[in-house]
């Protein structure tokens, strides 16, 4: 049975179920399992862990799966465990994450990212810094990163190498060549990562651009880079085929980028051909990828999605704390955005989709559930609830 038959059924007017569609995509239901880095390849190669990894959680219900960031080139790669297409030998083990996506019912996205200055950094749970002299005694590998200036990301990291019109060339011809690949492994859609202080959203912050070329000064001059990469994909992929970017929409630094900043940037994306705003936040304080030093709370990020889906009128993915079923409901209930991505509650329930579904009191007998797995909890549910009966 169809989650839209199950819904029909049961004369519920729910929105977390029901498909969306963005260009030619159409993804069985609203909820996205939103990228997080996992830090376990070697050479940038997919292994047992990514499948294992990415095939539960597409077997657990969710619409769509974005795969975590992967780098567009060697030097880009955040950690020497990051993911990578930058070059063919690296398709075939993404068309195996991909078709074992779709076997389970779900569509894969790829987030294509450059680490920028705040590559060649340990492993999350190395520490989450700079590489050490310790790191590397034990295997690990350094390089110097780059930026668009040569500004370190803070005290003690090293201090990139600010990038020339020659390699900023070269960049957008890696994007390109990165997305040809996602292309080709099978991929349904491609996210453009713009956020959490990597490459390209360092370009468009002045807390680390300070270039004084056409990259940088003015918001117009530090939107370029992005905005041209975007268009670079826009032309050279198929019509049909979403591109969708992840922002920062606010570094939670003064003097940083802003939320009014987002605003003007995702109208530029919008026109660029860009389907969808992902909307995260932080990236430029030292502890984590995004911003894990501020006090968070249960949908905090929801009200940059809304705002930009009203302001810009397009599409908006919410990420954040998102918890519950019933919350993902009421946000896309209440217009505040399309998509609702889930990170680390599904890293603890990959089968959270699923469940969120049970405590809905939407599928009380599994009927979306993988059929060798409802078959049996159904019984298992009627048995449960027999016994509580008699006891």
């Amino acid at each position: 049975m169809t989650a839209e038959r199950l819904i029909a059924d049961q004369g519920r007017d729910t929105m977390f179920l029901t498909p969306f569609a963005l260009r030619d995509l159409r993804l069985p239901n609203r909820i996205v399992m939103s990228p997080m880095a996992m830090y376990a390849a070697d050479e940038g190669e997919v292994n047992h862990f990514h499948l294992t990894h990415y095939h539960k959680v597409a077997m657990g219900g969710v619409g769509m799966v974005i795969v975590e960031q992967t780098a567009v080139s060697r030097r880009g790669r955040i950690t020497n465990g990051c993911l990578g297409l930058w070059h063919d030998g690296q398709i075939e083990g993404m068309r195996k994450l991909v078709e074992g996506i779709h076997a389970f019912g779900a569509k894969a996205a790829i987030q294509i990212n450059h680490g920028g200055r705040k590559a060649s950094a340990q492993r999350a749970w190395q520490g989450n810094g700079p590489l050490t002299a310790e790191d590397i005694a034990h295997g690990e590998e350094s390089w110097v990163p780059e930026g668009p200036s040569a500004l370190p990301f803070a005290e003690g990291w090293p201090e990139p190498d600010a990038m020339s019109i020659e390699a900023i060339a070269k960049l957008r011809a890696d994007f390109l060549a990165t997305a040809h690949r996602a292309l080709a492994a099978g991929f349904d859609m491609i996210e453009l990562h713009l956020a959490h202080g990597y490459l390209l959203q360092s370009f468009l912050t002045p807390i680390a651009n300070r270039r004084e070329d056409r990259y940088g000064g003015s918001l117009e001059n530090r939107m370029r880079l992005p905005l041209e990469i975007a268009t670079d994909l826009r032309a050279a992929l198929p019509r049909g085929m979403p591109i969708i970017a992840r922002i920062s929409a606010t570094d939670w630094i003064e003097g940083g980028w802003t939320m009014e900043d987002s605003l003007i940037l995702a109208g530029a994306l919008k026109e660029c051909g860009i389907d969808l705003i992902d909307c995260s936040s932080g990236g430029n304080l030292v502890r984590g990828a995004t911003n894990s030093n501020l006090a968070r709370g249960p949908g905090y990020q929801v009200p940059f999605a809304e705002e930009i889906k009203k302001t810009v009128d397009v599409p908006t993915m919410a990420v954040g704390m998102i918890h519950t079923g019933a919350q993902a409901e009421s946000i896309l209930q209440e217009g505040k955005a399309d998509l609702i991505a889930i990170g680390r509650q599904i890293l603890f329930d990959p089968f959270w989709t699923l469940h969120a579904v049970q405590e809905m009191g939407l599928d009380e007998n599994f009927y979306l559930w993988p059929k060798p797995y409802g078959w049996w909890l159904e019984k298992w549910a009627r048995s449960t609830k027999s016994s509580s009966k008699s006891s």
